[in-house]
């Protein structure tokens, strides 16, 4: 599984507009074993981990979801949110007590549109989430059902 921490809000966003997006945060805990959110339904909020693992799961049909990946501290849990049709395309649950910071993608989006030097921040931020994930679902996913020796040079 990839252990490569995905960009942090904290090295990606300038101080400016970090301070601005926690304004509209709120605190929340999930226990473990808590569903964050389904692969299909809407996405409307997204969190930043304070505390404990979430893990990024993807449908395989005829099989249990596979785990793509394990979020912890300072991660993005969500990217979802800010590219329409605001469908996830992942499932999340908490595998430990999870405590973390809650946003809601409305608000955030619309603070992106009234301030275009924040929206390209946070695009930018997401956009290098959302390929850090792609390689690590690539990867996980070759992992698990290619076939033995299929990565091999020719």
């Amino acid at each position: 599984m990839i252990t490569t921490p995905t960009p942090s809000m904290l090295r990606a966003l300038p101080t400016e507009h970090r301070q601005r997006l926690m304004r509209v945060a709120r605190e929340v805990a999930f226990p473990q074993g808590t569903r964050l959110f389904e692969e299909g339904s809407r996405a409307d909020r997204f969190w930043i981990l304070r505390t404990g693992t979430v893990e990024l799961d993807m449908r395989v049909p005829g099989r249990r979801p596979a785990v793509i990946e394990s979020l912890r501290h300072n991660e993005l849990v969500g990217w979802s949110w800010l590219f329409p049709p605001h469908v996830w395309h992942l499932g999340a649950e908490a595998t430990t007590p999870v405590r973390a910071y809650e946003f809601d993608a409305t608000a955030v989006r619309l603070m992106c549109q009234e301030d275009p030097a924040m929206g390209r921040a946070v695009g930018l931020w997401v956009g290098e989430v959302l390929a850090h994930r792609l390689q690590a679902a690539r990867t996980r996913l070759l992992d698990l059902y290619a076939p033995y020796g299929a990565g091999s040079a020719r």
